[in-house]
């Protein structure tokens, strides 16, 4: 049997790194794609992996990561994405929208439209999009952020009714307060202080392994099974706007 095979983006560091080394863990071939070389090149070493610069917002560089994955993909974990800042909708920067629907929505497209003749010919791909509880909720500051998310959402729905009698599952991840290294400091643009705010007096918020467990297990279902969402959050955070803090 050959080795099956799955590409993560947006794997040089938190849930998509760790993602890569749950699916090395299961026996994947893990093509670790994202734009930090020197990032994915480590991690692919340490797991055995492949690393693929790719960004997904560029069409060529997508393109290249088709091109370097081949004929045949088993599983496709659409991580990457982001947040950039958390103004209201009243002095909202254009460019900061722009910047998350490219990544979080049209990046995710570019991607799946690249693999996905991949995907049919495992005759058993899976396709997991990393979403939000943002992606259900809105909050204030968060409108661009949760607009992009949304698309993520419904982007999946429609994919699985495209793609019902193909064999691909369709699936979704959507997780709330994950504390990663990165996620909020690039939303602050490096603010270290306003990152360390959000997670301030929560016991124990998510980290990236728990949502990348998440992910392998939805991944790693009989073929026959489609986990369509599954939202993970810390007992802690009984909804968006309601978490407890110490």
């Amino acid at each position: 049997m050959s080795t099956r095979i799955a590409v993560v983006t947006g794997a040089s560091s938190g849930i998509g790194a760790a993602t890569a080394r749950h699916l090395a863990r299961e026996g994947f071939e893990v093509v670790c794609a994202a734009r930090r070389a020197d990032r994915i090149e480590a991690l692919a070493a340490e797991i055995g992996g492949r690393a693929v610069v790719c960004d997904v917002t560029s069409e060529s560089s997508v393109a290249g990561l088709a091109a370097a994955v081949g004929p045949r993909l088993d599983v496709l974990v659409n991580n990457a994405g982001g947040a950039f800042g958390l103004a209201p909708v009243a002095t909202a920067d254009p460019d900061q929208w722009r910047r998350m629907y490219d990544v979080n929505v049209l990046g995710l497209m570019q991607v799946t439209k690249a693999l996905l003749p991949a995907l049919v010919a495992s005759g058993a791909g899976v396709i997991v999009n990393v979403g939000s509880t943002a992606g259900r909720d809105a909050y204030e500051g968060g409108a661009g952020y949760t607009a992009a998310k949304h698309g993520t959402k419904v982007v999946t729905e429609t994919l699985r009714l495209e793609l019902f009698d193909q064999p691909v599952r369709v699936c979704e991840v959507a997780p709330g307060m994950v504390r990663t290294d990165e996620f909020s400091l690039t939303r602050f643009a490096g603010d270290q202080e306003r990152a360390d705010a959000v997670y301030a007096g929560v016991p124990d918020p998510l980290v990236a392994d728990d949502v990348a467990d998440a992910i392998a297990w939805v991944a790693t279902r009989p073929a026959h099974v489609n986990i369509d969402e599954l939202v993970i959050r810390p007992r802690a955070q009984a909804a968006t706007h309601k978490v407890h803090r110490t």
